[in-house]
């Protein structure tokens, strides 16, 4: 590889981490000159390397990576390690470049380079063995990129691996905090399960129970229902779910709800049939319609909730709004234990919690909006996006 050639794909791949995405793929007719060329397939390659790197380094992904690596060192060879010095890949697999004597050298320099600084053995014979460390943001290795090359390799050469391993690292730590992204989203669901009501679980089973002698076709169907709201709410499934499935699962609570109250629960939907298909956080509207249910009939003799979802432009937005006996804004906001009672901070967590979500997931402009005052009822407004890309069920 040239100095130039090499100085060209060093330039595209400091690059590629923050254009990659963007960059629509060049027609050849667009492409003219060489080192047009050479830029549009050093990132055409560098894409498909991080396909595989951006799922983590394993066996499997390095595998996959490792020839797109290799082409792009432009090296004969190339080996990939964890971070522990195990050999995950080698590239290509059975070359007759593989002798148990490189394989060694390749060991030893990999198990070197762990220590954060490139190894280069064996310059003055053939084949010559770079081991480059791929570093994360503090500096700790993560794994070794080994390069084998026929001949000694040039500045240039050296160069263009140092930005490769640089490039495969900023994947693999894309990919962790991705995965950091997923584990954060399965805690907080289990935090939101966590916050459906023991006393509202305790309560519908006395309701059905209540009903096994005096309407024996009602307590099954509550049965039914209070299955069909569990299996829904612990289900093991991604973070994100149809409204039209949120909906009915809230259904189910109501369904219990009313069972238990009568008609001291009224219960008003408004839903336009064009928003049933956008897509929410799991169990987003759980905590806001309990909520509604807790504050709506605490202390009084009845109550009503109203459940809205209409259709926006390009949002879909969301209400669900009580005339209970509604909260201090400022203690709501503040979120103090000493300020807040059981109930409010209860309130506070899970609505906390469904904004957090929210804006995770859509951006700021889509956090939680709640309007209440003491004695005036609760008014919780949330506005999702129509479409968002890369959030699908």
């Amino acid at each position: 590889m040239s100095g130039a050639v090499a100085l060209a794909l060093a330039v595209a791949l400091a690059a590629v981490a923050l254009i990659v995405g963007a960059v629509a793929v060049l027609t050849r007719s667009v492409v003219t000159t060489p080192a047009e060329r050479t830029v549009h397939a050093a990132l055409h390659t560098a894409s498909l390397a991080a396909r595989s790197l951006r799922k983590g380094l394993d066996a499997d992904s390095a595998g996959g990576a490792a020839p797109h690596l290799r082409g792009l060192t432009g090296s004969d060879g190339v080996a990939l390690y964890d971070g522990d010095t195990a050999l995950l890949a080698l590239d290509p697999p059975g070359a007759a470049l593989w002798t148990p004597a490189i394989l060694e050298v390749c060991h030893h320099t990999a198990r070197d380079a762990i220590s954060g600084q490139r190894r280069v053995l064996a310059r003055d014979q053939t084949p010559a063995v770079v081991a480059q460390p791929l570093l994360d943001d503090d500096g700790m290795a993560i794994g070794v990129l080994v390069v084998v090359n026929t001949a000694e390799p040039s500045p240039g050469m050296l160069g263009a691996v140092a930005e490769v391993a640089r490039y495969a690292a900023s994947q693999l730590e894309l990919a962790e905090l991705d995965a950091s992204r997923a584990r954060l989203d399965r805690a907080e669901v289990l935090a939101l399960r966590a916050q459906i009501s023991p006393h509202f679980i305790y309560n519908a089973l006395n309701t059905i129970a209540s009903f096994v002698r005096t309407d024996p076709d009602r307590a099954r169907d509550l049965i039914l229902e209070f299955a069909d709201f569990t299996r829904y709410s612990f289900r093991s499934a991604g973070p994100y779910t149809a409204l039209a499935d949120e909906l009915r699962n809230i259904d189910r609570y109501l369904t219990l709800e009313r069972a238990r109250f009568g008609p001291n629960l009224s219960v008003t939907l408004q839903i336009a049939p064009e928003v049933l298909t956008v897509v929410v956080p799991f169990l987003a509207l759980q905590p806001l319609v309990e909520n509604a249910v807790r504050h709506g009939l605490a202390g009084r003799q009845g109550g009503s909730i109203e459940i809205i979802a209409r259709n926006e432009g390009s949002d879909c937005v969301i209400s669900v709004e009580d005339d209970g006996i509604g909260m201090d804004p400022h203690a709501l906001r503040s979120g103090h234990g000493d300020i807040l009672g059981d109930g409010e901070q209860a309130a506070h967590v899970g609505l906390s919690n469904v904004d957090h979500r929210l804006r995770a997931a859509f951006g700021n402009d889509y956090g939680l909006v709640v309007e209440t005052a003491p004695g005036a009822g609760t008014k919780v407004i949330m506005r999702v996006p129509k479409f968002r890309a890369g959030v699908r069920v």
